[in-house]
């Protein structure tokens, strides 16, 4: 026997303590600083001494042998194919490119918007579209932009005949807004099966107002926080994200104390995500403010330690160490991180089809069209069907492979040129933060 090719192992940030994490046999322990010298003696090729560590490395397949390990491999990886193909899809849909924001880190300022055509006509078309494209899968549909709740006559009856074209073939919609005029919006949204709304804080009011303020830079926060009690107030679910850099980041504590003084965090109805501001389609101004994914989630480590309460407004995720402290065990093997054409499609009002959110409006990313007529790159869209770590040659000998899926197929392109590259995620040093951040 020899050990697995998809052990992670590594010492427990800040303790003496290390972890070890098989995603395919989906075992996990956290072994004393005596187990793991016996685990380095078998890395290094010698037999160790504790033979009862040994069987139970066996036993939860730390230790296999190598046919057994493929064949395991290889029937995962079929259920993984079984599981993905009954999955509902993701359908993205952009209403317009316009925005009444002027955020301080918007990457879409340098782009024009395109000229579309009337906004209902197209919409039709997109509701024949999946009903044609899609007629045995499950759906839902996540309204974007640019900004798809405009304040304006025209905008609030495009969004009101969406809904009812959600109504009429039976879809959840959920809505990704910066959420200004949200609260004018609640007598329109209740009339569909909204999954949730998506809003954006970067912070409290100061700090958020100094990012994210309105084109003629009036202030944004006050209208926000209203458009999130009236969701709440009418029983729709919001889903608050805070997008962060180095200039925002020590203002987390306050505002999770915020959350938690508003009540938010005490509602079934409400969630939170962290986004990291990032470089995108052109430089930052400032470039420097900028984390990688390690350092953002070893600052939010620092100040969580610090400021407790930032665990009830958010819990990192750390790689799979949250799902793993809140269910009682590891995830499924995740053989692709990358949903485009496979669970995600994205949808836009030029009448464009785009693999996922990260190229939509890219004309060079576009893989056909719906309206005004239906025309599909089939080979463009099996390029992206194709990827997952069995087709990417740096992942198939990675032991992250498994934790990590390839990571996101348009980054790995934007790098390398390729959708068939790995975009790496730093997962054993997530790990070492997050087994110290639960469970010790």
């Amino acid at each position: 026997m020899k050990l697995s090719k998809h052990n992670i192992f590594s010492k427990i940030r800040d303790s003496e303590n290390y972890f070890l994490v098989n995603l395919l046999s989906r075992q996990a322990d956290i072994i004393s600083a005596c187990e793991a010298r016996d685990y380095l003696q078998q890395q290094n090729g010698k037999l160790t001494d504790n033979k009862q560590f040994a069987v139970e490395m066996a036993e939860k397949g730390y230790l296999t042998e190598e046919v057994a390990e493929e064949s395991l491999f290889r029937g995962k990886y079929l259920d993984f194919l079984d599981s993905r193909d009954k999955d509902e899809i993701q359908v993205f849909y952009v209403t317009n490119y316009s925005c009444n924001f002027a955020c301080s880190y918007c990457y879409q300022d340098q782009y024009k918007p395109p000229a579309v055509y009337e906004s209902t006509e197209v919409i039709d078309a997109f509701f024949s579209f999946l009903r044609n494209y899609y007629p045995s899968r499950k759906l839902y549909i996540t309204l974007f932009g640019g900004e798809p709740l405009l304040g304006n006559s025209n905008q609030k009856k495009t969004i009101s005949h969406f809904i009812n074209r959600c109504k009429e073939n039976n879809l959840e919609l959920c809505v990704v807004t910066n959420g200004y005029h949200l609260k004018e919006y609640i007598p329109i949204l209740v009339r569909g099966r909204i999954r949730e709304v998506q809003v954006t804080l970067d912070g409290t009011e100061k700090v958020h107002d100094r990012r994210r303020y309105l084109k003629g830079g009036k202030g944004t926060f006050q209208a926000i926080t209203n458009g999130i009690d009236a969701c709440l107030a009418a029983g729709i679910p919001v889903n608050l994200r805070m997008v962060i850099d180095r200039e925002n980041i020590d203002d987390l504590p306050a505002l999770a104390q915020y959350a938690i003084d508003r009540g938010w965090t005490a509602n079934r109805l409400f969630k939170t995500q962290i986004g990291r501001n990032y470089e995108l389609h052109h430089c930052q101004a400032e470039p420097d403010i900028l984390f990688d994914r390690l350092s953002l989630y070893e600052r939010i480590y620092e100040l969580s330690a610090c400021h407790p309460h930032i665990l009830s407004f958010h819990k990192p995720g750390y790689s799979i160490a949250r799902h793993l402290a809140e269910n009682g065990e590891l995830p499924e093997p995740l053989f692709d991180s990358c949903p485009a054409c496979k669970t995600e499609i994205a949808f836009d009002c030029t009448g464009n089809i785009y693999p996922c959110t990260a190229t939509v409006g890219k004309s060079d990313e576009s893989l056909g069209t719906f309206y005004p007529v239906t025309g599909i790159d089939d080979e463009k869209i099996a390029g992206w069907e194709e990827r997952d770590v069995t087709s990417i040659p740096q992942c198939r000998d990675c032991a992250l492979q498994l934790a990590c899926g390839g990571g996101c197929g348009s980054v790995a392109k934007n790098r390398t040129g390729t959708v068939c590259s790995p975009d790496c995620r730093p997962v054993k040093e997530l790990l070492e933060l997050g087994f110290a951040a639960y469970f010790t």
